[in-house]
């Protein structure tokens, strides 16, 4: 390899990390904002989530509506499991764990997607996982649960809330091992399109079937100017674009490398609620903030089975 390849691989890399770094900022700020529109516009989990990926995949469409469809059935029935894994089946069993068991059981169990994704690499390519990504996830996973309880939470053994918060984790691996098949063959705007489609499609029986009223009508009251701030940031930043990102960043460091940054998302949900909120951060917390920090320094930064960059794909239309 050349010293010019070299180093646009390491530059590569540099942006995908950085992108993963974003990525993990946006999704954890985003608790903050649909807190507010839950508690100030009455929206429930449900619509919340279907508006926002409605809004973000309404506009993935003006920019790819060449190509309906993908290029087999095959690949049709990936881009669904995906879009159900990472968009209904996860907001939606999430959602309900929180009804069922504590937050601080649902936050430190959907933590665990990051070592869920590790075991299906291991599993199902039958590939040897680097010690040092082994160990930076399990001490970026202590770190998580230093965070998650330095704000008073306990561990409840509720077992139906449980199983559910551990339904979202698994159903996250999953869209990572089943996305890693697909990024190669189509652009990020088309796959991300998919994704949102088979998401808010899946969503919508459970949202008509709601008792709940409607809330859309809350995001056009010019006296409420946060709600539509707090959900153009949600549709724009950790819906549109959080998810472009992702994807590129998981073809370009791999599955496990990339979910580790998840361990951040509490780590942001912290220092936001400390500006926005002003909730104080105790000491567990900062130990949580080096431990996090720290395991994903320790990992390494290129394992076996990251999908190649050079990899050909379909037409920029698709």
């Amino acid at each position: 390899m050349s010293l010019g390849n070299t180093s646009r691989g390491k530059y590569i890399t540099l942006l995908a990390n950085i992108g993963a770094l974003l990525t993990a900022s946006a999704w954890g700020s985003s608790f903050l904002s649909t807190k507010v529109l839950m508690e100030t516009g009455g929206f429930t989990p449900v619509e919340v989530y279907v508006y926002r990926f409605l809004l973000a995949y309404m506009i993935l469409l003006c920019f790819t509506f060449k190509n309906i469809r993908s290029r087999s059935w095959r690949d049709e029935l990936t881009f669904a499991l995906c879009g159900i894994c990472a968009g209904s089946l996860y907001f939606i069993t999430e959602n309900y764990a929180l009804k069922l068991t504590s937050a601080g059981n649902v936050s430190l169990l959907a933590a665990i997607s990051p070592i869920f994704t590790t075991i299906l690499v291991a599993v199902m390519y039958k590939q040897k996982i680097k010690i040092g990504v082994i160990t930076g996830s399990i001490v970026s996973f202590i770190g998580a649960g230093c965070i998650i309880f330095s704000h008073g939470e306990s561990i409840e053994f509720r077992p139906t809330g449980d199983l559910l918060a551990l339904s979202a984790a698994f159903s996250w691996a999953i869209y990572t091992m089943a996305i890693k098949r697909i990024l190669p063959l189509y652009n990020g705007f088309f796959v991300t399109r998919k994704l949102f489609f088979y998401g808010v499609i899946t969503a919508l029986p459970l949202l008509m079937l709601s008792d709940a009223p409607y809330h859309l009508s809350e995001l056009f009251d010019i006296s409420k100017p946060s709600l539509i701030f707090n959900f153009l940031f949600l549709a724009l930043f950790c819906s549109l674009g959080a998810y472009l990102v992702w994807n590129e960043v998981m073809r370009i460091l791999g599955p496990v490398v990339s979910n580790n940054y998840l361990y951040l998302q509490p780590l942001v949900t912290m220092i936001a609620a400390y500006f926005l909120l002003g909730e104080d951060i105790e000491i567990l917390g900062y130990v949580g903030c080096a431990l996090i920090i720290g395991g994903l320094i320790y990992s390494d930064k290129c394992p076996d089975g990251r999908l190649p960059i050079h990899k050909s794909r379909l037409d920029n239309n698709q």
